[in-house]
């Protein structure tokens, strides 16, 4: 998928409207806690500002109700990327497309930043409405695509806006670029073995996921609370562990259709409550007692793992192993996170619990790529297409 970057426009003297993610974290004061999804922007941005371009910033920030919100104000991320970009003058619009915006954007000089108002205040983001798209078009001579984390939506200034913008050119961010690289481009063609481990809760959230993984991995590696549905399947004992009842049928499907490609754990740590100093048992797999409950892959199922990504030539990792912001029951996860970051292999960490789990064993600059988007990692490994992406130039 060989789309089209802001590299490859002339931007000098134009205005060009950039789909960011700037959903930050704020504190009760309004001060941003995590800048790091405003820093993956910044190679975009700067892009544009160095070769005398004009930029102009939209994004949405948490789920107000389609109205303005302070709670939910823009402009402690506008503030945030000012310090970021000393030399570039970066001001705020109090409101998306009215007539503070219209004011500012119409006074942008080359080499300078606006910053829109949240684009949820506004009814016409959610409902991908064209009447509102086409006012945000008015702005600019380009379109940029740098928000991956909301590539899987439709929403107007996803989709609207930029096919409001016929004729100029629609491209990709250096952000987006990169995650169409590894999420898209890697995995239709990886390097052999190729492996991916899949945790988190519920078998529910993953089914695509793994039915596509299982047409083209060499291994497909089960942990998280979603591995007790596929004990239960197999006639095992769960305990108290977080189960799906209902996607018993399901999983046995998955595992008749993935064979010996599915892998799962052969050992647990089991806890008889949800605590770090609850009473503890490692037992074998389908072996859980009645009060107790599965908080982790157990240690033989960590070695194996481990074992199996090390012969990897590519790996991709989507959800944690276990409880993993609660030791001990964290080891399972850390032990993965380990392995990936040693092997040798082309590592693809999915957003989301993975991602915070890299970043926070300090592995982050040892793996190939970390995705900035849970959801739209997600869709792109079950195969889904973007009408997003795919409108951009080619």
């Amino acid at each position: 998928m060989a789309k089209k970057t802001i590299a490859n426009v002339d931007v000098k003297g134009k205005a060009v409207l950039i789909r960011v993610d700037f959903n930050v974290p704020l504190d009760e004061n309004g001060n941003v806690t995590d800048d790091r999804r405003i820093r993956m922007a910044l190679p975009t941005i700067t892009s544009v500002l160095e070769r005398g371009g004009k930029v102009i910033l939209m994004s949405h920030l948490g789920r107000p109700k389609d109205a303005p919100d302070a709670k939910f104000t823009l402009k402690p991320a506008a503030d945030r990327l000012a310090e970021l970009l000393p030399n570039n003058k970066v001001t705020f619009a109090a409101d998306t497309v009215g007539d503070d915006a219209k004011a500012k954007v119409a006074a942008l000089g080359e080499g300078e930043v606006v910053v829109l108002e949240n684009l949820r205040f506004q009814p016409g983001e959610k409902k991908g409405d064209p009447e509102f798209a086409k006012q945000l078009a008015a702005f600019a001579d380009v379109y940029v695509n740098d928000a991956f984390g909301t590539c899987h939506r439709t929403d107007a200034s996803m989709v609207a806006v930029p096919e409001a913008m016929a004729g100029k050119p629609k491209v990709c961010g250096f952000l987006v670029e990169k995650e169409i690289k590894y999420l898209t481009d890697t995995i239709s063609n990886p390097a052999r073995p190729f492996v991916a481990i899949l945790g988190g809760a519920k078998v529910s959230d993953k089914i695509m996921v793994i039915k596509n993984l299982l047409g083209i991995c060499d291994k497909v590696l089960i942990g998280g609370a979603m591995a007790y549905t596929f004990s239960l399947a197999q006639g095992g004992k769960v305990g108290k562990s977080l189960v799906e009842p209902d996607k018993v049928d399901l999983a046995k499907e998955l595992l008749a259709e993935g064979g010996d490609k599915l892998v799962l754990p052969i050992d647990t740590h089991a806890g008889d409550a949800f605590s770090a100093d609850c009473n503890k048992q490692i037992v074998a797999a389908g072996e859980i007692a009645d009060d107790y409950e599965g908080l982790d892959i157990g240690p033989k199922t960590a070695e194996l793992y481990c074992s199996i990504v090390k012969g990897a030539k590519t790996v991709v990792w989507n959800g944690p192993m276990g409880v993993c912001e609660m030791p001990p029951f964290d080891e399972g996860t850390k032990a993965v996170a380990q392995a990936i970051a040693e092997s040798d292999a082309v590592s693809i960490i999915g957003g989301g619990d993975s991602a915070a789990a890299i970043q926070k064993l300090g592995f982050a600059d040892k793996v190939t790529h970390v995705s900035t988007g849970g959801g739209a990692s997600l869709a792109m490994l079950e195969g889904k297409k973007f009408a997003a992406v795919d409108l951009l130039d080619e």
